[in-house]
């Protein structure tokens, strides 16, 4: 008999050039952001079989965050976040969110960064 599993969807280090920041250097020109997403999907019970449309398909969110990083100017690291969430909650399997959004290049020994969760509430 099959059995419900916890399931989850990653991207690691997705690379993407933003409009982001409040600083005159940061309005200039886009900056990269480092995006990572952990996305935990709806136990189920039935098989994916092997088959494309019984999956998040991962390519929706892969080009909403390319989508995003290019549709505005963020000011905030946090609002960016924010955006990337709705976007992945939005797909009916995802259950909870996991995001986090670094700028790499703003200090030369660190990277700074933002992390976020959200979970689906009941309805």
């Amino acid at each position: 008999m099959p059995v419900a599993s916890d399931r989850r969807i990653f991207i690691r280090d997705l690379r993407v050039q933003v409009s982001i920041g409040i600083y005159d250097f940061e309005l200039a020109k886009p900056q990269a952001v480092v995006v990572n997403v952990d996305l935990f999907l709806a136990p189920t019970d039935k098989a994916a079989e092997d088959n494309i449309a019984n999956v998040l398909n991962y390519d929706v969110i892969h080009d909403g965050i390319i989508a995003l990083a290019k549709s505005r100017h963020f000011n905030l690291q946090e609002t960016l976040v924010d955006a990337i969430l709705d976007l992945c909650l939005a797909q009916r399997q995802v259950t909870e969110a996991r995001v986090s959004t670094e700028k790499p290049d703003v200090y030369k020994d660190c990277r700074v960064g933002y992390e976020a969760v959200r979970r689906r509430t009941q309805s």
